[in-house]
């Protein structure tokens, strides 16, 4: 009777594809065999900016495992994010723009389809490990309408989780030393443990029960957002404060962290001998944070956090599935976080629902062909309403891999003004510029809720 998850979402509520998903049986919607569909495996680090690892140029960490899987795979110069990490995830899961399903911050509408219903619906088995945050974020005493609202990680579409933040936000605990877990339903205290080996082991597990079947694994890490306690491999871990936040002295030890764990998932995917199965995609959610300094390219850059500029909204992007992406390949088209969504539904062969997905599949360029690559970017962001997101306004910029241009009217050639201090004056500009202007503001005026 489950036939209806294949029905397209005009002839569906979302309520309704929800409950067909959830009981649908494996390989419902797949058009592919499962032989020629990959495994997925995507990995978003949070506030993690492009400058902060050796592929991209950046000199102040040790990113090994990182370059040795752009090195493997594809690596995309120009993939943009939302300024802060929910209004992007959101975009990642949903396919879709913030100002076409944004609700509140931390808060995702339940009837609301994630990439999880659609990769189950197509036959896969699938797993979120990591960071949830979308299900009552207000602290009791703010905003009381938004309390006990939102997604429950139960009803994500996901077969198995083991996530932080899966309650309401007083009930958190740590994510990193004696981290809080929920897996599965059940609520425990890890004392001693770190939280990304907790949520990196369960991954790995996963990858072993269910090797000989499709599968789609979510890491939403916790690494690198703050605090910024010592990891494992610091002396702090053994002899200090556990719990301790310093970005100062513990940023870098986490970056390298964060490094090692996806080390961890590539080398279980090899040992398995599911490489060739296997799409692995990393992806950063916004820029790093504000009180952390690196350096990049023989300069000194600051994270920006929030911010509208590409130390805020420009993230790495690296995909590797051996045999099949070009190793070594570094492409210059321009990726946001609605087109993971399309991309993997391409990938398992599945038939798209008839959702007016605004994302774009990449999914030709990581095989090493032309593809449809985007002509812009769009970003709509205003993480408002939410406990502490008075300060932020909304921000609508749409760019292109040079120029950017703001609501307002202000033109950035960002390759020669990357933190955007000189605008360009209409009166003087290029008709390369007047170009982009046009072209721009063309989607700024399309790209807008409707009145």
């Amino acid at each position: 009777m489950w036939w209806n998850v294949r029905v397209t979402m005009s002839q569906l509520s979302r309520r309704d594809f929800l409950r067909a998903t959830a009981a649908a049986p494996l390989a419902a919607c797949a058009t592919k065999p499962a032989a020629a569909r990959p495994n997925i495996i995507l990995i978003m680090a949070d506030d993690l900016g492009w400058e902060t690892l050796g592929c991209y140029g950046g000199e102040s960490y040790k990113t090994q495992e990182l370059d040795r899987l752009a090195s493997q795979g594809v690596r995309f110069e120009h993939a943009y994010a939302q300024p802060l990490c929910t209004p992007t995830r959101l975009q990642l899961m949903t396919g879709l723009y913030n100002y076409r399903n944004w609700k509140a911050f931390g808060i995702m509408d339940p009837e609301e389809p994630t990439f999880g219903h659609h990769m189950k619906a197509a036959g896969y088995k699938t797993c979120i490990s990591g960071k949830w945050q979308f299900y009552s974020y207000n602290p009791p005493d703010f905003e009381p309408e938004y309390r006990g609202r939102g997604k429950r990680i139960e009803d994500a579409g996901f077969d198995e989780h083991c996530v932080w933040h899966a309650l309401h936000t007083e009930d958190k605990g740590s994510r990193y030393a004696d981290p809080v877990i929920y897996e599965n339903g059940k609520l425990s205290t890890r004392q001693g443990e770190y939280g990304p080996d907790v949520y990196t082991a369960y991954i790995n597990s996963f990858l072993e029960r269910h090797r000989d079947q499709p599968f789609f694994v979510y890491y939403p890490m916790a690494l690198t957002h703050g605090p910024f306690p010592p990891t494992p491999r610091q002396e702090a871990w053994k002899t200090g404060d556990r719990h301790k936040s310093d970005a100062q002295a513990n940023f870098g030890a986490m970056v390298e962290y964060m490094d090692e764990i996806i080390g961890r998932i590539a080398r279980k995917v090899d040992e398995l001998g599911l490489g060739e199965r296997t799409l692995i995609l990393f992806y950063g959610d916004n820029g790093s944070p504000r009180d952390v300094r690196s350096k990049w390219r023989g300069q000194i850059v600051q994270g920006a956090k929030g911010k509208p500029t590409d130390l805020g909204t420009r993230v790495p992007l690296i995909a590797r599935w051996t045999g099949t992406a070009p190793a070594g390949r570094v492409l210059d088209d321009l990726v946001d976080s609605t087109d993971f969504l399309p991309t993997m539904l391409d990938a398992a062969g599945a038939k798209r629902p008839d959702l007016k997905l605004d994302g774009v599949s990449f999914l030709p360029q990581i095989k090493g062909e032309k593809g449809t690559p985007r002509e812009w970017v769009l970003v709509h962001h205003d993480p408002r309403p939410g406990w502490d997101k008075a300060p932020y306004t909304l921000v609508r910029f749409a760019r292109d891999q040079r120029y950017k241009l703001y609501e307002e009217g202000n033109l950035f050639d960002i390759s020669t003004d990357m933190l955007e201090e000189r605008p360009l004056d209409p009166a003087s500009e290029s008709p390369e510029a007047k170009g982009a202007r046009q072209k721009l503001r063309a989607v700024l005026d399309r790209m807008r809720p409707a009145t």
